[in-house]
């Protein structure tokens, strides 16, 4: 009986000691990671980060409403949030070392601020170059990352940012088709996922660090909306947008649903889904997560012929359906989801990094992209991902 129980011991020691050894391995490549972020895209004179590495690389990009919109100095807001999560998540796993890097991104995401404009909003260029448009779903990023500093520092500066972001989303919801926000500020042409998706999240995200009942009952009727509109009930997953009639598309005079598949919409809903069980205790949102876990987890992961694993969406979209996945794994313990996303964040860390250390955008290494110029969200996705794996590993 007494070796027996010795030789439990002895495993439970060498478990323990096995998943020490993974965290700090994969915490090791969010670090250094973070420091080919840190030292390659920043752009110092602005307290600022490039678009592309390396920075005389100016593509035209394709994220926006309209064409025409090339890089510039420095990168746009979407891809600079993905530094912002990257600083929030590091913090959590060493807060004294990343304390300055957190400063450095509140005095980053500022500049991004515009106060011309009522309810103030965060615009997709920093302000003091010019006066661009205002989209939903970057100020919810914006709302995500100070939510997310307030719950790690306790900053209520924080708090209040994050507050006045939703002010910003709040104001562009609208009752006609069932409710939602828009895309873009001003132009009523889509309800899109993601802005919905994340103004949920933080919705939630905000209701939970400060008790105020308003911001449950706008992810309620949001969470609702999404659910009702871009479901797939088939499929499990959550499809783009609902695209609606506004004068200006031509041929489309009723509404439809805009049927791209993207990982991170679903991952919202995940997230949203968990977070609202937790708050609520009705199991009807656990099985609403369970089912977009296995619906998302069916249509998007696969293999090659030759087995190579592969996920059918680019990093940063990915890295948040791993959010979702991650929140749903602390209450079932499952595995099977996260490790899906780990599997081929290992596979990227072997296979698809460049002669610099840059990540490939495409995780399999099937195709040449060596010496390709980098995305800055392609590459401060991958710090979080890391650090994301080292947090379930602990």
């Amino acid at each position: 009986m007494k070796e027996r129980l010795s030789l439990v011991f002895a495993l439970c020691m060498f478990m323990t000691a096995m998943q020490a050894q993974q965290k700090d391995s994969y915490l090791q490549r969010a670090e250094e990671t973070f420091g080919l972020v840190w030292n390659k895209y920043r752009v110092p004179q602005h307290g600022l980060f490039a678009e592309y590495y390396p920075n005389s690389y100016k593509p035209d990009l394709t994220y926006f409403q309209d064409e025409g919109h090339r890089a510039k100095e420095v990168s746009y807001l979407w891809p600079m949030s993905g530094v912002f999560s990257s600083v929030n998540i590091l913090m959590e796993l060493d807060s004294n070392a990343y304390k300055p890097y957190l400063d450095s991104m509140v005095i980053a995401v500022e500049q991004y601020l515009d106060t011309t404009r009522i309810p103030y909003g965060y615009q997709a260029y920093p302000s003091k170059f010019e006066t661009v448009d205002r989209y939903y779903d970057d100020n919810g990023l914006v709302g995500i990352d100070y939510i997310d500093s307030y719950t790690i520092t306790g900053n209520a500066s924080y708090l209040a940012k994050a507050q006045e972001v939703m002010t910003f989303i709040e104001s562009g919801w609208s009752k006609d088709y069932g409710g939602g926000v828009p895309w873009l500020e001003g132009v009523r042409d889509q309800k899109p996922a993601c802005s919905n998706g994340k103004a949920t999240v933080l919705a939630l995200k905000i209701y939970q660090a400060s008790g105020e009942e308003k911001y449950l009952q706008y992810a309620l009727k949001s969470y609702d909306w999404m659910m009702a509109t871009l479901r797939d009930e088939a499929l499990d997953i959550i499809w783009n947008a609902l695209l609606i009639p506004d004068g200006t598309v031509r041929g489309r005079t009723t509404t439809e649903v805009q049927q791209h598949a993207y990982t991170y919409n679903t991952g919202t809903m995940i997230q949203s889904a968990v977070r609202l069980y937790n708050v609520t205790g009705q199991l009807k949102y656990l099985e609403d997560a369970r089912a977009l876990a296995e619906g998302s987890y069916a249509y998007y992961f696969s293999y090659t012929a030759d087995g190579i694993p592969y996920v059918k969406d680019i990093p940063w979209f990915t890295l948040v359906l791993f959010r979702g996945y991650q929140e749903l794994y602390e209450i079932d313990r499952d595995p099977k989801y996260v490790n899906a996303v780990i599997e081929r964040a290992d596979w990227a860390w072997e296979y698809a990094r460049d002669q610099e250390g840059l990540p490939c955008p495409d995780w399999t290494g099937r195709k040449d992209e060596h010496k390709t110029p980098k995305w800055l969200l392609d590459t401060s996705c991958m710090v979080e991902l890391y650090a994301r794996i080292a947090q379930i590993k602990e």
